[in-house]
């Protein structure tokens, strides 16, 4: 990825957003009856969400796949030529990536805002957030004791040192882990913890997160810095490589100071040129409702966005946890001061 491009059970979460009144019903619009959607989210999960909707609406869902940034540089060479209503991507980093480039246009939807909690949505209405994970800590149960780690600084103590595995600092997820530690504390301290991570290292950075997971289990490092939804579908999978590390990955959920533990998004919003504009916010409203995130829970190991709706079970064993509740717009805001922090902590 180019990096100068960047660019719970049914949770009971901390979040401070208000309880969530009666969601109104989203109206299905008329005249054309299709919309395109840009995304480079490959699951198969999506796919049925998708034909669910269509089979409910008589909207076709045209989906054109590309990779993660791929998919905003298609939408900026398209200009108003582009095709594109939605656009669906991981990251409220992205997201903010591509309202800044002016790919997105604002919306307004009374069921988007009764469904997603403030901080997982764009404040003018650029994009929603529709599932959510949390950045959390992976460790070996038969070496590690789950109260030695409470925040992500209790990682670059001493003790931990070539023991913690991670991803490389151009993944996202890690660049918007340190936005908002910039957003919290300041620069210098989110440079300090890049710092110490390096310090503590178990190999230099490689593979992705379910490749840390995958290293626990062969005795590689201790502890593993991954996104929860990689290890709710290690826990669900039968497959024979990955039984080592299912039977000794225990999940903790460490905190940003006093915060709350970092969590993320995918989501949605509707494309600056879209000619399905209707058609484009009834596909949203969908993906926020009971159905679909109960479909992304179950099928994605994601935790649902929608205040009441259940996370799988495999999550809901991890048991519950305090969001951060910075708004997620501050992911996107940041992301070119994190990318330079890491670099100038020598984080590969």
């Amino acid at each position: 990825m180019n990096r100068s491009l960047f660019l719970m059970p049914a949770l009971a979460l901390a979040c401070g957003d208000p309880a969530p009144s009666p969601t109104p019903e989203p109206a299905v619009p008329v005249g054309p009856r299709e919309v395109n959607v840009y995304t480079h989210r490959h699951y198969d999960t999506d796919k049925v969400l998708f034909d669910a909707f269509s089979a409910k609406t008589g909207i076709t869902v045209n989906v054109i796949m590309a990779d993660d940034d791929e998919v905003l540089e298609r939408m900026a060479q398209e200009g108003v030529n582009s095709p594109c209503d939605v656009l669906i991507t991981a990251d409220a980093g992205r997201l903010g990536l591509a309202k800044s480039r002016g790919l997105l246009q604002a919306s307004t939807s009374k069921v988007l805002q009764a469904n997603v909690p403030s901080s997982l949505r764009d404040p003018e209405g650029y994009w929603y957030g529709l599932t959510m994970r949390a950045r959390v800590i992976a460790y070996n149960k038969e070496k590690v004791e789950p109260g030695s780690i409470n925040t992500y600084a209790d990682l670059t103590k001493p003790q931990w040192k070539g023991e913690v595995l991670v991803r490389s600092s151009e993944n996202v997820y890690n660049q918007s882990l340190l936005a908002a530690m910039i957003a919290h504390d300041g620069p210098e301290a989110a440079k300090a913890w890049a710092q110490g991570i390096v310090k503590n290292m178990a190999r230099a950075p490689q593979g992705g997160d379910t490749d840390q997971l995958l290293a626990l289990g062969e005795g590689i490092g201790t502890v593993a810095i991954a996104n929860s939804y990689y290890i709710g579908k290690l826990m669900a999978s039968d497959e024979p490589e990955k039984q080592k590390a299912k039977a000794i990955i225990g999940v903790i959920f460490p905190s940003i100071g006093v915060h709350g533990t970092h969590v993320n998004i995918s989501g949605g919003g509707v494309a600056k040129h879209a000619k399905h504009v209707e058609e484009a916010i009834a596909l949203l409203e969908f993906l926020s409702s009971d159905e679909a995130q109960t479909g992304f829970a179950e099928g994605n190991k994601e935790y649902p966005v929608k205040p009441g709706v259940a996370a799988a079970k495999e999550l809901e064993a991890f048991g519950s946890f305090q969001r951060d509740s910075l708004n997620l717009e501050a992911l996107g805001r940041l992301n070119a001061d994190a990318v330079k922090l890491f670099d100038e902590a020598g984080w590969r």
